[in-house]
């Protein structure tokens, strides 16, 4: 008697909550992830060898181009807002809480403080046409409000986060050298002596202690 072969289907497998998940994955990434601002200047960074990371918060960042100009920034919106008051203070510029709002989405300038009002006043499209005309923050002898916005900062940041602040250079490869001695001096001048270097290594930012 012949044998009675069983019918065989072909296994099946159900992808739809797989795609579900896959979707909530989507969305969540979507909703979670924050992008870097856009910052006013963009610099080549050297590379390095060096391996230590540069702490992702309480960090000022001084920027130094290919043109000579410093540019300051500093992470933490309730920091960038105190440092405003009290450098703005010092020199007698008094802003709006509609400018200060406007300063603490900023990711770095390098202008006088004469001349942010007007900055800050402008149309986030019209700032970007006049980015590159940029002078810098004045560091020299006689006017040196770089130092000035360094340590308001860090005093802000203190106060708030009660965390030390990080100082870091970040400088373009193809910067001027006395440039970045120059803002180098007028740290170590108010016994500023720890900073980073900001380098590159395989297109990731990294951090040279000094």
């Amino acid at each position: 008697m012949p044998k009675v072969k069983p019918h065989r289907t072909s296994p099946s497998l159900d992808m739809t909550p797989m795609v579900d998940l896959a979707f909530l994955l989507v969305t969540f990434f979507m909703l979670t992830t924050k992008f870097a601002p856009e910052e006013t200047v963009v610099v080549d960074t050297p590379s390095s060898t060096s391996e230590l990371k540069l702490p992702e918060n309480n960090v000022i960042t001084l920027t130094v181009d290919a043109k000579k100009r410093v540019f300051f920034g500093v992470d933490a919106p309730q920091t960038k807002i105190q440092a405003l008051q009290k450098v703005g203070a010092k020199y007698g510029v008094n802003f709006t809480a509609a400018q200060a709002k406007e300063f603490s989405n900023l990711p770095n300038f390098g202008l006088p403080i004469s001349q942010l009002g007007s900055y800050l006043n402008m149309a986030k499209e019209d700032r970007k046409q006049v980015n590159a005309q940029q002078p810098g923050v004045p560091l020299d002898s006689l006017n040196n409000q770089l130092i000035d916005w360094v340590l308001a900062a860090r005093t802000a940041n203190q106060a708030i986060f009660h965390k030390p602040t990080y100082i870091a250079i970040k400088g373009d490869g193809n910067a001027d050298v006395p440039t970045v001695q120059q803002v180098i001096k007028v740290l170590q001048e108010k016994d500023i002596n720890r900073f980073n270097l900001i380098t590159d290594m395989e297109n990731k930012p990294v951090a040279a202690a000094k």
